[in-house]
């Protein structure tokens, strides 16, 4: 029943129809499921909320390992949206939120404990996106949004330059990374 935030460097999309996301979670120091794997397989919902340039802070405070008994939108210092599909709420100040439904959670063991994690696959059921994250033409306006990727150690990176290399090949082969 208490609210959980993580940001996730193990995160990516699975595939597009329909529209599938997983998360990978480190195990514990004492071999456990993290609070988020734990609270996705009780409940079979999560959200996913882009992190951004904005919300590095709060992103940062959310990291920290904490009982599970904390509210870590209190933590961060975040307001709440009420989802629409899940129960889950979102972070109101992220553009892009993902209401997901869980798919299945697979643990792929390490050497030892926290080599060890667990994989949370989600299906999304409605998608989020702020009005003011969108080109003219509706696209989702990346440099506007910054967002932010882990890159290792204490290493991140934010999206502010872009540029387009359409495939070639076979253009069934190529359905959906056209973006619709």
């Amino acid at each position: 029943g208490i609210d959980n935030l993580a940001p996730y460097s193990q995160f990516t999309n699975v595939t597009y129809d329909p529209p599938t996301i997983l998360f990978a979670a480190n195990r514990t120091p004492e071999g456990t499921s993290k609070d988020s794997v734990t609270n996705a397989r009780d409940t079979g919902e999560f959200v996913w909320n882009l992190a951004t340039w904005s919300l590095r802070g709060a992103v940062n405070a959310t990291a920290e390992y904490v009982r599970p008994e904390v509210d870590e939108f209190v933590l961060a210092g975040l307001d709440k949206a009420p989802s629409e599909r899940v129960k889950v709420p979102r972070v109101a100040a992220s553009p892009i939120h993902f209401e997901c439904t869980v798919l299945d959670i697979v643990q792929v063991p390490g050497n030892g404990p926290e080599g060890s994690a667990d994989v949370v696959f989600g299906r999304v059921v409605l998608v989020h996106i702020a009005p003011w994250a969108l080109t003219n033409d509706g696209r989702i306006d990346v440099l506007k949004i910054k967002p932010i990727a882990r890159m290792g150690y204490f290493d991140y990176t934010v999206v502010e330059s872009s540029f387009e290399m359409v495939i070639p090949g076979d253009p069934r082969i190529l359905k959906g990374l056209e973006g619709k």
